[in-house]
C-alpha cells in the first residue's frame, strides 16, 4: 500500500514544456515504422480532474511531478476536450470514437441495484479491435456502461481482465462492500464496520501487476482511476495530515444521509452516498497526490521491464473538475483559465489535459494547441497498431497520429467538434475552429452564445449579436451532427 505514499516530502515541480506546434487541414495517413512491433498501450484516466488540476497546466497550490515528467516525455496538448461533461457518455465517446449526438451511451442512466444502461453488444470499440489484434485488454478502475453480466459490461465489451467498480454510482465511495473482478463479486467485509481498504490502492496494484503478467506480449491497459471524485474521503496518513497544515480548512462537507438512523450502511452503499470529509481541501490535494504517483508506478513499472520505447502513455481526465462532497474547484482554480465546471459545456467543463509519451516516437518536451477529442483517440490507435476503420463503423474521430510524430503539416482537422448533455434542461456545444457555440436550457429555448476562444478563452463576451452568420452556422451543426435516442431523448428533439 506504500507504492502511492513515498517520498512526499520530495515531491517537486518539473520543466515546463516548452514547444508549439500548428496544425493543417491535410488528410494524410500516417503510418509507424514497420521496425517497431506492436506498441503497448496504457490509458490512464483521471475522474472528475480539471484542466488546471496539473503543475504542468499551471497549478500552482500542489505539484504532479510524475506527471509534468510525463510531459516532458512526450506531448502536451492543450486544446482536447472530454467526450462530454460527466463520467459515462465521455467514456463512451473514448472507447467507440463517436461524438455525443452518435455514441451509444449519451448520459448517466442508472439501473437499480448495481449499473447504467449497457452500451449495446455488438459496439465496435477499441478494446475489441486491440483484442482482435492480438493484444492482451485489461480494465482497471470504474466502468460505467453497463450493468454486470450484461451485453455492456467490461468483459463483454472486449476486455480479457477486469478489476474494480462495474457501477459509477457506488464508485461514490473508496471504501464499498465489494469490487468487481470479471463480473464476480470480491467482498470487503471489513468496510462494513468502517474506513478498512481504501480501494484505489487496490485497484492500482491490480493493474501493475497486469503489466507483470503481460510484459512479453502486446498490451492494452486502460485505467480509469477513481480519483479525485467525490466522495473526498481519504485515508488519514501523514500525507492527508501535511495538507490539513497547509491549505485553510474551507467548508466542512456534512451528508445527511450518513446520519439517517432510518440508512443503514448497505443503503447509503448503494444509494451512492458521499461521506463527511471535515477537512475537503486536503483531502483533494491528497487524492491528486495518489494521482500522481500511480502515474510515477505505472511509468516505473513498464522501465522495470524494458519496455518504454514500446509503450505509449496517454493521460487524461474524464471531464471537468467536480464542486461535490466538499469538493472547491474556485480555490484551487481547478478550471484552469476557462469558465465552467463538472455538467458545463463552457470550456471549464469539457477541455481536459492530455499527455501522450513515447519515448523514441514521440518528441519530448512537445506542446500541440491541435484541436482533438475523445473520439480521435480510438482511430488514432488504429492508425497506431496498422488497423483500417471502414467507413461502416460510423467513426467521428480524426487520428491525431501526424501530430504525435510531428508532421503538422499533414494533420487533418475538424469541421468541428460537437457536444450534447442531456440535464439541466438540455444543453449543446460546436467548436468551429476558433469559435464556439454554446446553447443553455433548451427546454426555455435559451439563445445560442457565440464565442472566440483565440481572444476570449474564459467565453466571457458573447458576440452573437455580432456575428448572426455564426449562429446560424451553429444552428446547422446542431440539426445534423446528431441521430435519435430512444434510450436518450434530447430536449432538442421537441423545439
Amino acid at each position: 500500500m506504500n507504492l502511492l505514499r513515498n517520498n512526499f516530502l520530495k515531491v517537486t515541480a518539473v520543466l515546463a514544456v516548452v514547444f508549439g506546434m500548428s496544425s493543417c487541414a491535410t488528410q494524410h495517413k500516417q503510418t509507424v515504422s514497420k521496425e517497431v512491433k506492436q506498441p503497448n498501450i496504457i490509458y490512464i484516466l483521471a475522474d472528475d480532474a480539471g484542466w488546471g488540476d496539473f503543475s504542468c497546466y499551471g497549478q500552482e497550490k500542489f505539484s504532479t511531478p510524475n506527471i509534468d515528467a510525463l510531459a516532458e516525455s512526450g506531448i502536451r496538448f492543450t486544446d482536447h476536450y472530454a467526450g462530454s461533461s460527466v463520467c459515462a457518455p465521455s467514456r463512451s465517446t473514448l472507447l467507440t470514437g463517436q461524438h455525443t449526438g452518435h455514441t451509444p451511451i449519451r448520459g448517466n442512466k442508472e439501473v437499480m441495484p448495481e449499473g447504467q444502461v449497457p452500451i449495446p453488444g455488438a459496439t465496435f470499440s477499441l478494446p475489441k479491435m486491440l483484442k482482435s489484434e492480438g493484444y492482451a485488454t485489461g480494465m482497471f478502475g470504474k466502468w460505467g456502461l453497463g450493468y454486470p453480466q450484461s451485453e455492456g459490461a467490461p468483459n463483454a465489451q472486449g476486455f480479457d481482465e477486469f478489476y474494480g467498480y462495474n457501477c459509477q454510482r457506488l464508485a461514490h465511495t473508496y471504501y464499498p462492500l465489494y469490487l468487481r473482478h470479471n463480473g464476480t463479486k470480491v467482498p470487503l467485509p471489513a468496510n462494513s464496520e468502517g474506513h478498512a481498504t481504501y480501494t484505489h490502492d487496490m485497484i492500482h496494484e491490480q493493474a501493475l501487476s497486469f503489466i507483470d503478467q503481460n510484459k512479453e506480449k502486446p498490451f492494452f491497459l486502460y485505467l480509469p482511476y477513481t480519483i479525485p471524485h467525490a466522495e473526498m474521503v481519504v485515508p488519514q496518513d501523514s500525507i492527508f495530515q501535511v495538507f490539513k497544515e497547509k491549505y485553510p480548512q474551507g467548508k466542512p462537507f456534512v451528508n445527511k444521509a450518513n446520519h439517517d438512523p432510518n440508512l443503514s450502511h448497505e443503503d447509503r452503499f448503494y444509494k451512492g452516498a458521499y461521506g463527511d470529509q471535515e477537512y475537503p481541501r486536503a483531502a483533494f490535494a491528497t487524492m491528486m497526490y495518489y494521482l500522481d504517483n500511480a502515474v510515477g508506478d505505472v511509468m516505473k513499472k513498464v522501465k522495470e521491464h524494458g519496455l518504454e520505447e514500446n509503450t505509449i502513455i496517454i493521460f487524461s481526465s474524464d471531464n471537468g473538475p467536480h464542486k461535490e462532497g466538499g469538493a472547491d474547484p474556485y480555490y484551487f482554480q481547478s478550471f484552469g483559465p476557462f469558465k465552467g465546471v463538472k455538467r458545463d459545456l463552457y470550456e471549464g467543463g469539457i477541455r481536459v489535459p492530455m499527455i501522450v509519451s513515447w519515448p523514441k516516437t514521440i518528441a519530448g518536451k512537445t506542446v500541440s494547441d491541435h484541436p482533438s477529442a475523445f473520439w480521435d483517440v480510438l482511430p488514432t490507435v488504429a492508425d497506431i497498431v496498422g488497423v483500417d476503420l471502414s467507413e461502416d463503423k460510423n467513426i467521428d474521430g480524426i487520428s491525431f497520429l501526424p501530430t504525435l510524430l510531428g508532421k503538422a503539416e499533414s494533420q487533418e482537422k475538424h469541421d468541428y467538434l460537437y457536444w450534447e448533455f442531456h440535464e439541466k434542461g438540455g444543453r449543446r456545444a460546436v467548436r468551429m475552429g476558433n469559435w464556439k457555440a454554446v446553447q443553455y436550457n433548451l427546454k426555455k429555448k435559451k439563445k445560442i452564445e457565440i464565442y472566440d476562444l483565440s481572444k476570449d478563452p474564459s467565453e466571457s463576451n458573447n458576440l452573437a449579436k455580432q456575428h448572426p452568420e455564426l449562429v446560424k452556422k451553429a444552428q446547422k451543426i446542431f440539426d445534423e451532427a446528431r441521430t435519435s435516442s430512444k434510450e436518450f431523448p434530447f430536449q432538442a428533439e421537441n423545439i
